[in-house]
């Protein structure tokens, strides 16, 4: 079964994004290894969404007029 680009990049992201919330709900101050991996997913997660843009953006280019 082939899994459909944008619900992949979806499938990436959404982990990506709870890791973030609970990053944040810590209850202790974050370290210096936390900020960066904080950092580091933020840049993946603006990549996957950039991506999934461009992925919906050209389904609406091909999609015929009503």
């Amino acid at each position: 079964m082939m899994t459909d680009p944008a619900s992949a990049i979806k499938h990436e992201a959404d982990p990506l994004i709870e890791l973030q919330i609970r990053t944040l709900r810590r209850d202790s101050s974050l370290e210096t290894t936390d900020l960066l991996d904080y950092s580091m997913r933020a840049e993946r997660i603006k990549t996957l969404y950039q991506e999934l843009d461009r992925i919906t953006r050209s389904r609406f280019q091909l999609a015929p007029a009503s």
